[in-house]
């Protein structure tokens, strides 16, 4: 797994998976993601169960997560993601307001909230910023 690597450095990206059950917008997420290069989107999921399945298949640092999904919705799968001890840190990316959700997503263990709609720059530095959080 690779960490801390800096647009034009040659250092490993950060490698992340994409949760969402809206396909253009992981389409949209996976170019705003890897659009400065120094983090590289290795998996997607539609589902909260398919999310689990490429948690466990892919290892990534962080996985972009959404709260609204089919089969498990976003805080089913924290709270799975806390009883399989998966190594993996989590941004929720959600529709619902960060004073609706922010508080009860980091109780089950989100490390950055950001609501959908934020810039691709809110969401880079998310990711980034939870990245640096496993290594701390």
């Amino acid at each position: 797994m690779g960490h801390g690597a800096r647009p034009g450095s040659t250092g490993p990206s950060i490698t992340v998976v994409l949760g969402d059950d809206v396909a253009e917008l992981r389409e949209l997420l996976r170019w705003e993601i890897e659009e400065e290069g120094d983090m590289t989107v290795v998996g997607e999921a539609g589902d909260g169960r398919q999310v689990l399945e490429v948690l466990a298949d892919k290892r990534p640092d962080v996985v972009l997560l959404d709260l609204s999904m089919p089969e498990m919705d976003g805080l089913e799968v924290l709270e799975e993601m806390r009883r399989r001890a998966l190594p993996v840190r989590v941004v929720v990316l959600s529709g619902y307001t960060q004073q609706s959700m922010g508080a009860r997503a980091r109780e089950q263990g989100a490390d950055e909230y950001v609501e959908k709609g934020a810039p691709g720059s809110v969401i880079r530095d998310a990711v980034r910023s939870a990245a640096r959080a496993a290594l701390a």
